[in-house]
């Protein structure tokens, strides 16, 4: 396990500036806050990038560097660069880095082309939630509670996602609708943890358990120590018994 863990968290970060009720919200961004939880963790080492900064916030010496990415994108998808989204993918690929993609970043670039899917599912308006902890023995489900309350925009199925590898979080919203709400990827050598809360306009960001289960992530997603050099391509294998 790395001593250090560098953590970049990517914000399309269009809401918290052009509307007012968001900015109330987040003055410091969807991003700013999360890193405001996750920088309580001593072996994280956090930096913020957005869209509108140079190289959409992730220049090769930052991506490279980067261990976990988070992505939060809305408004915007469109505008992220095909080549970033396939060196992100790669990293993932190469299990150089994790990825945990945040609620509306189910129709991200990112999210599309490393799951494999086209994120599509249905909606509806805010109002209360109730997440479940579907496997509690899971690492990301840690210090959780059976299941706690949000009040939060409403996702719901059909969500037209490949069968998760592991399905830690379910939720029912009070109109009746259920919802896979936080789910595990595993794609090349690489981690994708999809969690549904974080709607510009809620509060679910603030949520202790909402910190929780996002910390926990971070930890869980971290690259392995591989053994070995993971290679890229398909190269022949000329190997022979050492006979011991």
């Amino acid at each position: 396990m790395k001593e250090t863990i560098n953590v970049t968290v990517w914000n399309e970060f269009r809401h918290e500036r052009l509307e007012e009720a968001c900015r109330e919200i987040y003055p410091d961004g969807i991003h700013g806050l999360i890193k405001s939880f996750l920088d309580k963790e001593p072996r994280l080492n956090v930096r913020l990038a957005a869209l509108d900064d140079p190289d959409n916030g992730l220049p090769d010496e930052v991506l490279n560097g980067t261990n976990v990415l988070l992505w939060w994108g809305h408004m915007a998808h469109h505008e992220v660069p095909d080549a970033l989204v396939e060196r992100i993918r790669d990293r993932v690929y190469k299990g150089k880095m994790g990825l945990i993609v945040l609620h509306s970043g189910h129709h991200s670039k990112v999210f599309r082309e490393v799951v494999g899917t086209n994120g599509n599912l249905s909606w509806g308006r805010d109002q209360q939630e109730i997440v479940w902890n579907l496997l509690p023995a899971h690492p990301i489900a840690a210090g959780i509670p059976d299941h706690f309350e949000l009040f939060e925009e409403l996702y719901c199925e059909p969500f037209y996602i490949p069968q998760p590898d592991e399905l830690v979080f379910g939720s029912w919203f009070e109109d009746g609708f259920i919802f896979r709400s936080g789910l595990c990827y595993y794609r090349g050598a690489g981690k994708v943890f999809y969690f549904q809360p974080g709607h510009e306009f809620c509060r679910s960001f603030y949520n202790e358990y909402v910190q929780r289960i996002i910390t926990n992530a971070v930890y869980w997603a971290v690259p392995n120590d591989f053994g070995y050099q993971i290679p890229d391509g398909a190269p022949c294998i000329d190997y022979k018994l050492s006979g011991k």
